[in-house]
């Protein structure tokens, strides 16, 4: 599960310790979790926020994983970079190609900018 949060035409992009890359914030659902459990819980954990999940925007698959995007509203809090992430930085959608993401959120990135205009 990736958040995609979008704010006056940017979007927040997150750059993950291990693997070194960008990404956008997420992770994985633990047992006993719905999907959109575990990306509010990540996000408070990783970022220290409270979200609101809004549309599906993509799904990105490798052999081992299923990473799905989905757009986010921030209902409390000042994204930070809590865990996992060394920085974190909201870019424009001129700027978001240029960024070194990591291979499935680099896949996203059409739909993503669809959604930033």
């Amino acid at each position: 599960m990736a958040a995609v949060f979008i704010d006056a035409g940017r979007v927040l992009a997150a750059l993950r310790v291990d693997p070194p890359g960008w990404e956008f914030p997420g992770g994985k659902v633990e047992p006993g979790e719905t999907a959109q459990h575990a990306l509010e819980r990540e996000c408070r954990e990783e970022l220290g926020v409270q979200i609101g999940i809004g549309d599906h925007i993509a799904t990105a698959r490798s052999d081992h994983i299923e990473l799905q995007f989905w757009q986010v509203q921030l209902l409390s809090g000042i994204p930070t970079a809590l865990q996992d992430h060394r920085e974190l930085r909201w870019v424009s959608e001129d700027e978001l190609r240029a960024l070194d993401w990591l291979p499935l959120d680099r896949e996203a990135l059409g739909a993503v900018a669809e959604r930033m205009r």
